[in-house]
């Protein structure tokens, strides 16, 4: 007998996105049932429609630049950041220039090559718990996770990685990534709620996977309490893994006060690892509009590119800190990623120095 899905065990929570075809004719949603959730999910729509529009014109822009594409050109030796700059009150803030930022590599001030503020196309995946202790929360963090798809860059690359103590990819077989909220859809609306929790190895798949990515921007988005009690690797390990990546992780923490193994502090450390945020909602219904933040998040950030003054490739780990200012805005902080690791180049001995034989 087949597994009924989360949406036929609670059809009262179920709604669906249609007619959405092209992004510039705008969205046109059908919501089944009068909550106070689903109220929120059409605000949060409503909000993202003007990010949907601008997308449009940036995207036209930059197809026809003499490039023809949409990653940046680049050297063995450039370091590229992106950095979501906000004000006192946490909002994000857009129009500064190369002049505004200051970047710092283990607190030598770095000279800034190249500078953007464009709304490139990404690849990101979305990391779905979909253990025991989320049945009673999935069919909202579906509606929240499709949310975040419509929301975002129509170019993106998307894909899903569904787990519990076993991990596997959402989207149908054979396909590697998608921009198509049906396919989206599919891939995560076949789940089932049941089982421990293997999030180290659903992070880590994730992360291996985008490497398949066109795109240079990579960007997971986890949806979890944080807890672990069926992975084969470590937090260690996966840390290591995010921070070699370059990709920006963002947290949403859902928790169940009946749940012993829920981890807030293993999501913050992600976020904060790679220059993403965590956020722990106070209700389910507040899921849609974080979505809904991230994909503007996303779209919103700043592009900055260095050449290190530290040439020595040593594989060591190298401190970033990014400063912004301008004095009219007021106070600002950027996030970024933490630091990231140098590849490691090993150099001939010469001949003649101590312990080399020149006959071997």
């Amino acid at each position: 007998m087949r597994k009924m899905t989360i949406f036929e065990r609670q059809p009262e929570k179920y709604f669906s996105f249609c007619a959405l075809g092209d992004f510039r004719t705008g969205m046109r949603i059908a919501v089944a049932g009068n909550n106070l959730l689903l109220r929120l999910i059409v605000l949060a729509v409503l909000i993202a429609l003007p990010y949907i529009a601008q997308s449009q014109v940036i995207s036209s822009q930059l197809q026809n630049s003499s490039s023809g594409g949409y990653t940046l050109r680049m050297n063995a030796n450039l370091v590229i950041l992106s950095a979501t700059v906000v004000d006192r009150h946490n909002a994000l803030v857009s129009g500064l220039d190369k002049n505004d930022f200051q970047v710092y590599e283990d607190h030598v001030l770095q000279h800034i090559n190249d500078f953007s503020h464009e709304d490139l196309p990404v690849t990101v995946g979305l990391v779905i718990d979909n253990s025991g202790s989320m049945e009673s929360k999935l069919p909202n963090v579906v509606a929240a996770a499709l949310l975040f798809a419509r929301s975002s860059n129509p170019l993106d690359q998307m894909f899903v990685v569904n787990f519990n103590e076993h991990v596997s990819f959402g989207l149908p077989v054979g396909i590697l990534f998608t921009n198509r909220p049906d396919q989206l859809q599919l891939g995560l609306s076949d789940i089932q709620a049941i089982g421990e929790i293997a999030l180290y190895d659903a992070l880590a798949m994730a992360l291996d996977h985008l490497n398949q990515g066109n795109y240079d921007k990579k960007v997971l988005i986890l949806i979890s309490d944080g807890g672990d009690n069926a992975s084969k690797r470590n937090l260690s390990q996966v840390i290591e893994m995010a921070r070699h990546s370059g990709a920006i992780i963002y947290a949403i923490g859902i928790f169940d006060e009946q749940d012993g193994d829920q981890n807030p502090d293993v999501l913050r450390r992600f976020a904060k690892e790679t220059g993403g945020e965590a956020f722990f909602p106070k209700s389910e219904m507040e899921i849609a509009l974080i979505c809904v933040r991230i994909a503007h998040d996303i779209r919103n950030q700043y592009t900055i590119a260095y050449v290190p003054t530290i040439h020595n490739q040593d594989g060591g780990y190298r401190v970033i800190d990014v400063k912004v200012s301008s004095p009219a805005r007021g106070h600002l902080s950027a996030r970024t990623r933490a630091g990231y690791f140098v590849p490691l180049v090993l150099s001939a001995p010469e001949y003649g120095t101590v312990g080399h034989d020149p006959h071997n």
